[in-house]
């Protein structure tokens, strides 16, 4: 960092600003690996296309949960009360209450559909953490800091879908194999898919998507003009979770 950056970042610590985590305000660069371009996060928006005819053609398939929840040191506790969800799967009907109708096909109706954080454009959640534990990047990621959380759970009553979870217990003693390369959580905290902002970050793929062995998951960069996600948002019908309530998920569902 020059003299001028830290200049910047000291001068900021007196107006209050540096409680702002200090990586919205470092650079972050990408590589080339996996399609994904070498360019300043701040440059890109990433979103997510799932391919529900795709995801559909495997019974019973985890290949994504189950690379999140290995990759992510996620517990599990044995029981649903204290269910920790970064992708999971949920009924047709129930994750699209408004959108199913009688010619729905019935292939999509009886197949689980994955879900997780919606990423908004515009994150409820983010609006009311009382200590800024939880915030929205320029390039859309909707992070969270476990350091910051006191566990109030604004935040999981602000999000419409049910996408964040909340740690009653310690969860470290119900993690089946420890991934010391992410850290894991406490007791009190609440916890979320991140799009695998830490694998972003050195050019690999989401976990999800580079497990699902349908090829159902497609992410990249929205604005890139040759992405494929863009690509495929271009020419494939899609609907997003709940879209009339004005949070922009960008998570798309393709049918």
């Amino acid at each position: 960092m020059d003299r001028r950056s830290f200049l910047k970042l000291a001068g900021l610590s007196f107006t209050g600003l540096a409680f702002q985590p200090l990586a919205d305000l470092l650079p972050k660069t990408v590589f080339a690996k996996d399609g994904l371009p070498t360019e300043t996060l701040a440059l890109q928006k990433w979103a997510m296309a799932v391919d529900l005819n795709l995801c559909s053609k495997k019974d019973n398939c985890r290949d994504c949960i189950d690379a999140c929840t290995r990759i992510h040191n996620i517990p599990d506790f044995g029981n649903p009360k204290d269910e920790i969800k970064w992708i999971w799967t949920a009924p047709y009907k129930d994750v699209f209450k408004d959108q199913a109708h009688a010619f729905t096909k019935e292939i999509l109706l009886k197949a689980p559909v994955p879900v997780m954080c919606n990423h908004c454009e515009h994150p409820p959640c983010v609006k009311v953490c009382p200590t800024k534990a939880t915030w929205k990047r320029e390039d859309g990621i909707v992070m969270m800091d476990y350091h910051r959380c006191i566990g109030c759970r604004y935040c999981m009553a602000a999000c419409p879908y049910g996408a964040r979870s909340f740690n009653w217990r310690n969860p470290r003693p119900f993690i089946k194999s420890i991934n010391e390369g992410f850290p894991t959580r406490t007791k009190g905290v609440v916890e979320k898919c991140n799009f695998c902002e830490e694998r972003l970050a050195k050019g690999l793929m989401p976990a999800c998507v580079e497990a699902c062995s349908q090829k159902a998951l497609t992410f990249g960069d929205i604005r890139a003009p040759r992405s494929k996600v863009k690509a495929l948002l271009s020419r494939r019908y899609s609907i997003q979770r709940r879209a009339y309530l004005g949070t922009e998920p960008v998570v798309y569902y393709l049918l």
